[in-house]
Order: structure tokens, then C-alpha cells, then sequence
């Protein structure tokens, strides 16, 4: 099964009022109004090196297109750009701005940020990243991934799969692979796969020909205000699909079983997937084995992962329903994901010390911090004489903070010791009251709790609570990610 190609694609975008309210001015550019990628002149990227916006600003250095940015610090990513030709600047000043045409902010930006400031007293053309990322999409085979949880590791899974099936799609990921360090590039093929984000409406600027969504659950309601809001945009991302495209959607998410069924009535194609009796790619069988796992795909065959967790298995069958989709064999798919190594800071090992392996997660959510302390845990259980988990949890957001405590706390109930830090307020300015404390005094009385304000100390923390055999796992969307090796410092010199 092959879908055509979508070059008649719809190129209008979301309703601005879509716009997260804390993004530079949406009235900048409207977004039902999409600019080829070749006619942004001289692009200058605010916050150049986050993953996102490097990631675009890579592509479009590959497809000779002038790029500078500026980052509030240097970085390896600021790096590779300048040698790809980006001229990058460490700072904000207005000055960097230099000759640019078009001027791409993130949601992160403030309306305040200098360069921000000068391109808009300049009248120049101010595109969030959503909307530089459809102008790169324009024209091509667009694969959209979405999702409360997984979409970063399905879109990087899938990007593997098809490159081991012979494609060569252009990607743009939220994370980076683990074999390559990268997290977008351009390539040959006509096909381009991305992550979509949800958290701040900008999904909604896409026009897929495939979209994916793996799950839909409470998030982002900072943004979204109640979790109906967040339905409604998920139905609007699906609402997207060009005529004749198609949707993959997890069966054994209730809220994505809803837009497949709607999906279905709009006349698209739709496969579905999960561990439900009535998938279309059904899995079956599934076991963990070691940092790994096999299963089954219900009338297709086996497939093994070099990855831990059965919602990895799930990640991957999405995979198989859009390779599946765009014209690619199972057997090939599955050999590419077999050789799929993992995504940077998604249960990433770290190394080992003093008998302690170190992992690092992503995780933010409840759920998704319940699935991978599930899967530490099956894979202690593998483990010669098991071991206990040592879980390193910092809050993100303030937001979330308040709205999830208790249901943070109830998964940390999975680990035998938790280390709860203070709260990482990224875009967010602190509320009273609410820290680290909350998540730390939620946790189950069967699982000892550390709350760990100071963030310099929580190293020697977690390495005293740590013994031979243990897994120690820093979990968060923050900086917490830097800790692993300092973890790692700790039990080799203890």
C-alpha cells in the first residue's frame, strides 16, 4: 500500500489565534500564508542552538541557504553550524541581526529579546520555527509525528527504518540519534518526516500527508487551560491531512482511537497500531530481554529492538505502519529497527562506575516517567542478582509541577529511592509554593524520598544512595541531564 505523491498539498497554515500567547507576536507572519524555503532570503535564527532550531537551521545551510543566529551560550551544536557556514553569535544583541530577511523565534522568546526588537522596527519577516520548518517542508512528502509521549522516539525510529530501506527522507527530530549525533538533515528523497509539537499549538501549521499521533493525555495545560482544549487540537492536527493522505494512530489510546474513527469517515487512509485486539498492526508477545526487547506484529513477523520498554515496541510498530505506508517491505523496516540504538537523553546509558550503571531520560510527564521506570525495572530483573533503582527526578515547569505532584510522585513509586530536585522553570517564572517538595512529599512510603533543592549537591547524593548492582536514572526536560556524568564522578571515586 502507497500513497501518491502530495505536491497539490493545501500550502495554507493554522489559524493564528492558534498561537501560543507567549510567542513573538503571531500577527508577524501570518501562517495560512506559507513561504517557500526559497524565498526567506538571509535567515537569522533567535536561540539558534536549541535542538529545534538548529535543526532547521542545519537543513537550510544544506540547501545553501544563508543562515546566521545567536544562542545565550556556545555549544557543540553552535559549532557544527559555523562549520556548515552559519555565522553565529554567543549573546543577544540587536547587531546580529545584520541583513537578514527573515527572522525565526521559538516559542521560548520573549517579546523583549533585542534581536526580536530590531526585526520587527525593521519590518522584517518573523516566522516561529513551526512555520520555518513547513516552509522546508513544502513540496515534499511530509510525515508528521505527534503525541503526548513518543513522538520523538518514533520519529527517529522511523527515520532509521527508512534509511535502512534504502530511502533517504530529510528529517528534523526533537532529539538527536545516538549513531549519528544529529537531529535533522536534508536528504535526496522527496520524503520529509518531523516531529510535531503540540505544547504550543504549532503543530497545527503542518500540512502532512502522513501524520501520526501515538497518545493524547493532559499536558501543556499552561497552554491549553483543561485537557478538552488539548482534544480539540489534536482533532485540528488530524484535520490537516491532505485529501488522500493518511493517519497512523495508537489503538490502545482511547483519544486516538477518536481520531481515527473520525479520520475514517473523512476518507483518509488509516492504519492503527498497539497491543489492542482490533489494531490493524497488532503486537503480540511482547519481551524484554536485557536493554532490549522482541515482539511480534500480528500476521508481519518478529521484531527486535536494541532498546528497552514495551512502549518502545509500540514506537516502533508506527514506524512499520508508515514505512509500510509510504511503500517500503516489513523485512527491511524491521532490520533497520533492529540496528535503531536509541535517540539522545531517551533512557540513554551514561556509563558505569563502581558497579552502577547511569541512565538518562526525558522523561516530564507521569506516564512517561511510569514506562521507563517500568522498564529500568524489567531490566534489573534480567540482571544477575537484580538491583535496586536510584531515581534522580527534576520537575519542569512550575505549571506542570502544580497540576501533576501527586501523579509524579506515584510513579517514582516504581524506583526504591527517589531524589526529587527543585523545580526547572525554564520559560516560567516561579509560584509560590510550589517546588520540588511537592513530588518529593507524594511519593509512596514504600520508596525512600530525597528532597535535593541544591542542585550542586544532589551528585554526592544520589551516589551515597546508590550500591553494586543498582541503576541510577536522572529523569527531567531540564538540566538534570547534566548529571549523569557527575553521578558517574562520584562512584568512581567513592
Amino acid at each position: 500500500m502507497s500513497l501518491i505523491d502530495p505536491r497539490d498539498a493545501d500550502p495554507r497554515d493554522a489559524d493564528p489565534r492558534d498561537a501560543d500567547p507567549r510567542d513573538a507576536d503571531p500577527r508577524d507572519a501570518d501562517p495560512r500564508d506559507a513561504v517557500p524555503a526559497g524565498e526567506l532570503g538571509r535567515v537569522h535564527f533567535i536561540a539558534i542552538g536549541g535542538a529545534g532550531m538548529s535543526g532547521i537551521a542545519r537543513i537550510m545551510l544544506r540547501r545553501g541557504i544563508a543562515v546566521s543566529g545567536s544562542d545565550a551560550r556556545d555549544s557543540e551544536l553552535l559549532a557544527q553550524l559555523a562549520e556548515l557556514g552559519a555565522k553565529v553569535f554567543v549573546g543577544h544583541d540587536a547587531a546580529h541581526v545584520g541583513d537578514a530577511d527573515t527572522v525565526v523565534v521559538s516559542t521560548a522568546i520573549r517579546d523583549s529579546n533585542p534581536e526580536l526588537v530590531a526585526a520587527r522596527e525593521r519590518g522584517l519577516r518573523v516566522l516561529h520555527r513551526s512555520e520555518a520548518l513547513a516552509a522546508l517542508m513544502a513540496g515534499r512528502r511530509a510525515v508528521t509525528v505527534a503525541g503526548t509521549h513518543g513522538k520523538t522516539t518514533t520519529t527517529s525510529m522511523l527515520t532509521v527504518a527508512l534509511q535502512h530501506a534504502g530511502a533517504d527522507p530529510s528529517y528534523c527530530i526533537g532529539g538527536q540519534l545516538v549513531t549519528t549525533g544529529l537531529g535533522a538533515d536534508e536528504g535526496s528523497d522527496d520524503v520529509f518526516v518531523a516531529e510535531a509539537d503540540e505544547s504550543d499549538g504549532s503543530f497545527l501549521r503542518y500540512s502532512p500527508r502522513i501524520a501520526v499521533v501515538t497518545n493524547v493525555e493532559a499536558d501543556h495545560l499552561d497552554n491549553y487551560g483543561a485537557f478538552e482544549q488539548v482534544k480539540e487540537n489534536f482533532a485540528a492536527f488530524v484535520g490537516r491531512v491532505v485529501p488522500g493522505g493518511a493517519l497512523v494512530a495508537g489503538a490502545d489510546d482511547p483519544v486516538a482511537r477518536e481520531l481515527a474513527a473520525a479520520a475514517r469517515e473523512r476518507g483518509l487512509t488509516v492504519l492503527t497500531y498497539g497491543e489492542a485486539a482490533d489494531a490493524d498492526l497488532r503486537i503480540t508477545g511482547f519481551t524484554p530481554r536485557g536493554l532490549g526487547s522482541r515482539f511480534e506484529i500480528e500476521g508481519l513477523g518478529e521484531v527486535r529492538l536494541e532498546v528497552p520498554g514495551r512502549h518502545y515496541a509500540h514506537n516502533a510498530t508506527a514506524a512499520v505502519a508508515v514505512a509500510r505506508l509510504l511503500g517500503h517491505g516489513f523485512d527491511a523496516v524491521r532490520a533497520g529497527l533492529a540496528s535503531f540504538t536509541g535517540s539522545m537523553r531517551r533512557l540513554e546509558r551514561k556509563g558505569e562506575a563502581g558497579g552502577v550503571e547511569v541512565f538518562d531520560s526525558y522523561a516530564h510527564h507521569p506516564t512517561e516517567l511510569t514506562a521507563d521506570l517500568e522498564a529500568t525495572r524489567d531490566y534489573l530483573r534480567g540482571k544477575d542478582g537484580g538491583g535496586r533503582l536510584v531515581a534522580v527526578f527534576q520537575p519542569h515547569l512550575y505549571s506542570r509541577t502544580r497540576f501533576f505532584a501527586a501523579e509524579f510522585g506515584a510513579a517514582l513509586g516504581l524506583a526504591d529511592t527517589a531524589v526529587v530536585l527543585d523545580v526547572y522553570g525554564a520559560r516560567e517564572d516561579p509560584e509560590p509554593g510550589v517546588t520540588g517538595a511537592l513530588v518529593a512529599d507524594a511519593v509512596p512510603g514504600g520508596t525512600r524520598a530525597v528532597y535535593a533543592p541544591v542542585r550542586d549537591e544532589v551528585p554526592a547524593v544520589a551516589a551515597s544512595l546508590a550500591r553494586p548492582g543498582d541503576v541510577v536514572i536522572t529523569l527531567g526536560a531540564g538540566d538534570v541531564t547534566q548529571l549523569g556524568p557527575l553521578i558517574l564522578d562520584r562512584l568512581a571515586n567513592a
